[in-house]
């Protein structure tokens, strides 16, 4: 009815005009775009096909970029999950709100994303949208928090960080755990499980006894959602929890990879190529419902693949968990018919800042957001080919340490000391140059205090850091704050 009522509304608009002015017009969409944002977890720069890596096919991923544009340098503001959330729904730095670190480690139990701060979710309905979440919340747990109480219409998913993807007792679960002892993934098969517990799956606030592979189960509500949101605007919000682990998948998905002997990449390929079909069938849910050419749909990751040998992020340096390449610039990709060129490559840096103001032109919205924004809306860029950097520079904060792009000049501070690449160089953060470039580093630092004079303090300590020798840098150990 509301997609009717606006057509009525541009046909009676357009009596007056003259037939060059209803050709331009018609050019154009006239309806609010639909939006999915899918939001994946802990995927790795080369753990799909968007940037010419094939070790595991993920052909629904490479056809968003083949119908879109790929972000070559597109950033999170977290190598972490909760804050890159926080941010990304937020459209704001989580530190001008002090939601910097995971909120699980609060002691009191008492944190999540502060209620002050207004999500794109309630942006999206004030401006008449049904708003929907399926997947991962990590966003506080309490009811205050609840995805119900900021924005979403619908919620299908867990609240927390984790959950198992299907009882790994099963036997078509194959499952990889972490040894200590070896520091290794092994192939591993429980014979009791106790379940989700706290981790448990819930449509709305009840819980649901979820018997489907998770990643599956997401891609079924996601598609009942659209199919029941079909004649009105509505934005969906899909935050996959696929790869992050626990490392298990079905037997189906494993048996796609004989070649591989490493069971942990064995299973990570496989959890990845699961991931892939359920955005193919999402994507084939939009098509079967004629929604293809208004539909924006956005797939990131929340921050870079892990640091282990099952995951790559190659061509970056290290990945989750630090400032490096590898833990902030992640797979980002945008495919919206007739508003984003087809097959476009954008190589200037773009943030998942920009997220919420670019769906707020796609919707068409007048409404103003209550706090200032730190992203642009993109959609100019990208309809006119206008080569302007969007960012003059992109910072992130960690605790102590701290960075900073400007250009193709990056500058990390860790470990009281700098590390300085230029990327248009070394994406690979290879060889540090900051010993020759004291006047760069003496600018970025004097950028980087000017923007933190508008962060405040995290309003809750770090979980613990990551410390260990993988998280080294050039033989430095680095404390990086969870």
């Amino acid at each position: 009815m509301k997609r009717f009522l606006r057509a009525m509304w541009v046909i009676f608009g357009l009596a007056g005009c003259t037939t060059d002015d209803i050709a331009a017009v018609s050019e154009v969409s006239v309806l609010p775009a639909n939006v999915v944002l899918i939001f994946v977890d802990d995927l790795g720069y080369c753990d799909s096909e968007l940037y010419g890596c094939d070790d595991i096919p993920t052909p629904h991923i490479r056809s968003l970029a083949e119908a879109g544009t790929v972000f070559t340098a597109g950033y999170v503001t977290s190598p972490v999950c909760s804050p890159s959330r926080a941010s990304l729904l937020t459209g704001r730095y989580q530190q001008r709100f002090g939601h910097e670190f995971l909120p699980e480690a609060d002691p009191t139990g008492e944190s999540g994303l502060p209620i002050d701060e207004s999500t794109l979710a309630d942006a999206l309905r004030s401006a008449g949208y049904t708003t929907g979440i399926v997947g991962k919340w990590h966003l506080g747990d309490r009811e205050v928090f609840h995805p119900l109480n900021r924005g979403f219409d619908h919620f299908f998913g867990v609240l927390t960080a984790a959950t198992d993807y299907a009882d790994p007792t099963r036997a078509d679960v194959k499952s990889a755990s972490y040894s200590r002892k070896t520091d290794t993934f092994e192939l591993s098969n429980p014979t009791t499980w106790k379940g989700r517990g706290k981790d448990a799956v819930a449509r709305g606030h009840v819980p649901f006894d979820e018997d489907d592979y998770i990643t599956e189960a997401f891609t079924r509500e996601a598609g009942a959602f659209i199919r029941a949101n079909k004649d009105a605007p509505f934005f969906l919000y899909l935050p996959y929890n696929a790869p992050h682990g626990p490392l298990q998948v079905t037997q189906e998905y494993y048996d796609r990879f004989p070649q591989i002997e490493h069971e942990a990449k064995r299973i990570y390929a496989a959890m990845i190529s699961a991931l892939d079909d359920s955005i193919g069938s999402v994507l084939g849910v939009i098509e079967e419902q004629g929604l293809e050419e208004n539909t924006l749909v956005i797939l990131i990751s929340d921050n870079g693949a892990g640091v282990a040998a099952y995951a790559s992020n190659s061509p970056l340096r290290l990945g989750k968990h630090t400032l490096f390449e590898g833990g902030v610039r992640v797979p980002f990709v945008m495919k919206w018919p007739g508003h984003i060129s087809a097959g476009g490559t954008y190589e200037h840096p773009v943030s998942t800042l920009d997220v919420f103001p670019t769906v707020v032109a796609a919707a068409q919205s007048t409404k103003i957001p209550t706090k200032e924004l730190d992203g642009v809306d993109l959609t100019p860029v990208l309809q006119n080919g206008d080569n302007l950097p969007p960012h003059q520079a992109l910072f992130w904060r960690n605790g102590a340490n701290w960075a900073v792009r400007e250009g193709d000049w990056k500058l990390i501070y860790a470990a009281e000391r700098h590390w300085l690449y230029d990327l248009s160089r070394d994406i690979g953060e290879k060889h540090n140059i900051a010993a020759t470039h004291p006047d760069i580093i003496e600018r970025l630092t004097t950028r980087y205090k000017q923007w933190n004079k508008g962060n405040i303090e995290p309003l809750w300590p770090p979980l613990g850091v990551k410390g260990q020798p993988r998280f080294s840098v050039d033989g430095v150990n680095i404390k990086w704050a969870l």
